[in-house]
């Protein structure tokens, strides 16, 4: 099958990518030439799991090619996929101009039958919106469908998930469209929910509110294991073998971050208010992770009292292992609000996304994790990469001007903590050690 992706950022490479795997041709369409160029060559734009890999192999076997060029590439398109950004607005609100923009160049250029799926992360109703638009810039109902199809791919997994999910969304109200995606999934072993487009696209920010939830309901059951002595571990375990609840998503931290949880459950509060419904629940969800993300400068202070001049460690700036992506990372708030206390920050992350350099240019970033830590009063584990549950205690002790940390993934081992005889602060494992 002939597929146009629009858009060459994480959904939309991703998308590319796998579907080039399965033997269709793909051309992936960008504005940003340089990005064009670099992937052409064979060179990620984004740090995946396998992605490199993937990216050779499928230009090598001329399945995948990526332009700027979008005219052409839609007219020579049978299936064409919108995976472009829709991001938040001050008011929570999803912006979707992108999108737009991307339906009125189609409106100019289509030239026979197409299925239009929007991959985007969309507020209920943009299928309907989509449909109207094409109408009123004079494309003819006959030459085109709209279709629904929500990505729900981890980060750091992604490639993994899209091959092998477990559910592909179709939101479709045209049996020829069904037809056409139902033919283009058939290689693919995953169940496929076919619903109406409204549906589709409230799929996906209920499935991330909820997941969201969970994620603020056992950052709070740890909060309340540091109070009274319990370990969250051993509570997460127990609370995850019923099997209504699972073990997933139960792993208390710092709070959840990245392009997706932060930015749909808002979103979804949003639509709830403008068809007059009121999410308790998600709003709540979004308050506890707004206040479990600055935890660690709460720490500190009760520490402290001042951190004016304290040299701080901040050890992950991505928002999760696995991926170079900063989005509404805990580090950012932790950061901003460090700095507003007169701290001086030091930070690492071998994989951050240079954009980091952008937002603080006026922080120390170090090329190594033991160079970070040199006269640091503390060091702050903000993302869950291996290199920081293996790091050497004993050589941390060494470099540290005060040797304590705030482990806000639970990473490390207590027993190698005690043994090193540091001071240690995690999330619900029983509050300090060594205090």
């Amino acid at each position: 099958m002939n597929i146009c992706v629009i858009g060459a950022g994480y959904v939309g490479l991703i998308t590319s990518l796998c579907f080039a795997k399965q033997g269709n041709r793909v051309i992936c369409v960008d504005k940003d030439i340089e990005k064009v160029d670099k992937l052409n060559k064979g060179i990620p734009t984004i740090f995946e799991e396998n992605l490199e890999e993937l990216l050779n192999e499928c230009l090598t076997s001329k399945t995948i090619f990526f332009t700027k060029d979008i005219h052409q590439t839609i007219r020579d398109s049978d299936v064409i996929f919108i995976a472009v950004g829709t991001p938040e607005m001050d008011n929570w609100d999803v912006d979707i101009s992108q999108v737009t923009e991307v339906i009125n160049q189609i409106s100019y250029s289509i030239n026979d039958y197409k299925i239009i799926v929007n991959k985007s992360t969309v507020p209920v109703g943009t299928q309907k919106y989509v449909k109207e638009l094409l109408i009123r810039n004079g494309v003819s109902k006959d030459k085109f469908d709209i279709v629904s199809n929500p990505e729900f791919l981890r980060e750091g997994k992604a490639i993994y998930d899209f091959l092998n999910g477990d559910r592909i969304v179709i939101g479709y109200d045209s049996e020829k469209a069904k037809m056409v995606m139902e033919k283009l999934y058939s290689t693919f072993n995953t169940k496929v929910v076919f619903t109406q487009p409204e549906a589709a696209e409230l799929i996906k920010y209920a499935s991330n509110a909820f997941l969201a939830t969970k994620i603020s309901f056992i950052n709070e059951i740890a909060n309340l294991c540091n109070k009274v002595g319990a370990n969250i571990e051993t509570v997460a375990y127990a609370i995850g073998l019923d099997k209504r609840i699972s073990p997933e998503f139960l792993k208390a931290g710092i709070g959840y971050g990245g392009s997706c949880f932060p930015k749909d459950t808002k979103a979804l509060v949003k639509i709830g208010e403008k068809n007059e419904c009121d999410f308790k629940i998600v709003n709540s969800a979004i308050k506890v992770n707004e206040e479990q993300r600055l935890l660690p400068v709460k720490v500190l202070l009760d520490k402290y009292k001042s951190l004016k001049g304290k040299v701080i460690t901040i050890l992950g700036l991505t928002f999760k292992a696995g991926t170079n992506d900063i989005r509404e990372s805990p580090s950012l708030f932790i950061i901003e609000e460090l700095l507003k206390q007169g701290t001086i920050i030091k930070a690492y992350d071998s994989e951050a996304s240079p954009e980091i350099k952008q937002i603080f240019p006026n922080i120390i970033y170090c090329h190594s994790l033991y160079d970070s830590l040199i006269d640091s009063h503390c060091a702050v584990i903000c993302t869950d990469w291996e290199e920081f549950s293996t790091i050497d205690l004993s050589m941390l002790k060494k470099k540290m001007k005060n040797p304590m940390i705030i482990d806000g993934r639970n990473l490390l081992d207590l027993e190698e903590v005690k043994k090193n005889n540091l001071q240690y602060y995690s999330v619900g494992r029983g509050n300090w050690i060594n205090y």
